[in-house]
């Protein structure tokens, strides 16, 4: 529906309609509830501005977060905004009877949202029960952390569950109270709880119910707010003045539309040419500091080797940060020339050794990085981080069995879900494109598969779109050993004996086999480290927000010491 301006003195008759001044009667509040997986997330968009440039901020009541808006347009009766950073995008019409937008939400998924004018009403109060709310699960001699998070605000009490020994926070939590009996679910894993205030309001005494689990009686405790979220110690972090040069850069990438990198290019003292290396991080969407849980390995990573004499240039992923591009429709392959993009640009660099340009992977970056040297002449090394070098089908149900091991479930359990997620994952590599790989996953996502896998129903679609994504199909299809056995420059291989993504002792051999052809290779493995490269005590992901190391002083001296004995350090 296309809408006319109704001008009266050149003023905005706003009563009327909406897109009358369009630009003008879009600015305000707005707030919508998405059913997601997870849990209904209530979301408010405030937009700012006038008749010029539009601009906004998205505020997650559920997650407590804040979040700029990249764009806001309104025009012919649409109204679309983006946040680039988080890969999140919305199209909506104006329902002129309603009153309000009705549109698609998109972040990896497709999710409607409606969107009316105001604040969202407020929810019940439960202030009396604000703060942190500790409890231990134990499953299969593993102790579990639960976390329940009571804030009371201006929209009312919001209520929210961490469990960082499954890596998982700010679930959205239903919760109820009638007098001392308290009542919760956690839509994203159907777990609920019920249990009564203690007379002294300390804690919460009852039952914990998980799907196709025996019921467990535990204990909430409570704690402050304040006193359960002090700044989390990364005393690895650099903080300036540094030793170095540090440059903001631009690149693009020429083989891909509307891909340029943005990344931070840390240059030694001194003329050069340095030997440089160029920082390619782990799967999902990553800045360049690959940040995760407040630690920054790729900082700590380039501090280092700028302080040893090697250039390092590393870039927020496409789409991700002040990069531009499609995040959610890239693939590795993509990837991979991004990455052949940044030694382009490195090449042209005065201060860089044009013969001494590599290549340091983690994880999937490592893969990454052997299909962009392969037909890269100009790519002179190789470090591979964990790097998978194994088939890697085969690597993802290890990885379910270790992780899972290492979250409480049983042996058995893995058992009957391990044949489950192969038939997922050898279905989905046979598919022709993405949506045939997304009606294959819902055909196999019966009810009784999904309690084989403990999944809720209300997450199957959310998990046909991310297992029937093009990367996801391209994961399943690649053979990291092919291109592997291609590469004819020096390659370092680390892997932590912790490690519970990649682990060490298959994925080493894997690789030694893989490059038996290569003129110059290193394998370690290094004790004690898990997938990021800490000191860790199991290896499990719980423990990464734990520990204050970011990463291990003998893996940053390994690498360095490598490129060292290869190249002439520019120092």
């Amino acid at each position: 529906m296309k809408f006319m301006n109704w001008l009266v003195g050149g003023v905005c008759l706003l009563a009327l309609a909406l897109p009358l001044c369009a630009q003008t009667a879009v600015v305000g509040n707005w707030y919508g509830v998405l059913q997601t997986p997870i849990g209904p997330m209530t979301l408010v968009f405030t937009i700012n501005g006038g008749e010029g440039a539009l601009r906004g901020e998205m505020e997650s009541i559920d997650q407590r977060t804040k979040t700029p808006l990249t764009s806001v347009t309104v025009s012919e009766g649409r109204l679309e905004f983006t946040i680039l950073a988080s890969q999140i995008s919305y199209s909506g019409s104006w329902i002129e009877t309603e009153r309000q937008w009705s549109g698609v939400f998109r972040q990896g998924v497709q999710i409607p949202l409606t969107l009316r004018r105001g604040l969202p009403p407020a929810r019940r109060r439960f202030e009396a029960l604000d703060g942190v709310w500790r409890a231990l699960v134990k499953r299969n001699g593993v102790d579990l952390r639960l976390l329940l998070r009571i804030t009371t605000d201006k929209h009312g009490s919001i209520i929210t569950l961490d469990s960082p020994d499954l890596g998982a926070t700010n679930l959205p939590v239903l919760f109820s109270q009638d007098s001392q009996t308290v009542r919760f679910s956690v839509p994203a894993s159907g777990a609920r709880f019920e249990g009564t205030v203690s007379n002294d309001g300390a804690t919460l005494n009852g039952i914990w119910t998980l799907p196709g689990q025996p019921e467990v009686t535990i204990t909430f405790s409570r704690t402050t707010v304040a006193a359960d979220t002090p700044p989390r110690s990364r005393p690895q972090t650099p903080r300036a003045p540094f030793p170095y040069r540090e440059e903001e850069v631009r690149f693009s990438n020429s083989t891909a539309e509307g891909v340029t990198l943005a990344g931070t290019l840390t240059l030694p003292a001194g003329a050069g040419p340095f030997p440089a290396a160029v920082l390619l991080t782990g799967s999902g969407p990553q800045d360049r500091d690959e940040t995760i849980q407040g630690h920054k390995p790729f900082a700590v990573l380039a501090d280092h080797l700028a302080r040893n004499g090697v250039a390092v240039l590393r870039y927020d992923d496409r789409g991700i940060g002040r990069s531009t591009g499609d995040f959610a429709a890239a693939t590795s392959a993509d990837f991979a020339t991004d990455a052949n993009a940044a030694v382009a640009f490195l090449r042209k660099r005065a201060e860089v050794d044009p013969k001494a340009i590599g290549f340091i992977g983690h994880s999937e970056g490592g893969m990454v990085a052997s299909i962009a040297a392969v037909d890269n002449h100009d790519v002179g090394f190789l470090i591979l981080l964990a790097g998978p070098g194994t088939n890697l089908m085969q690597l993802l149900l290890t990885q379910q069995r270790l992780l899972g091991m290492s979250q409480g479930l049983s042996e058995e359990d893995t058992d009957r879900a391990e044949p489950v997620l192969a038939n997922i994952y050898a279905s989905v590599a046979k598919s022709v494109d993405a949506e045939d790989a997304r009606a294959r996953v819902r055909a196999l996502l019966t009810a009784d598969m999904l309690a084989v896998l403990r999944i809720p129903e209300a997450r199957r679609e959310l998990l046909a779109q991310q297992l029937g994504s093009n990367w996801f199909r391209y994961f399943l299809q690649v053979d990291p050993p092919a291109f592997l056995s291609r590469i004819q420059v020096p390659v370092l291989a680390l892997n932590g004996t912790l490690d519970l993504q990649v682990p060490a002792d298959a994925n080493l051999a894997a690789i030694r086999m893989a490059l038996i052809t290569a003129p110059d290779i290193t394998i370690r493995k290094l004790e004690g480290l898990n997938h990021m490269f800490q000191t860790a005590r199991s290896g499990a992901i719980g423990e990464y927000d734990d520990i204050q190391e970011t990463f291990a002083p003998i893996a940053l001296r390994v690498v360095a010491e490598w490129i060292h004995a290869r190249f002439k350090p520019g120092i």
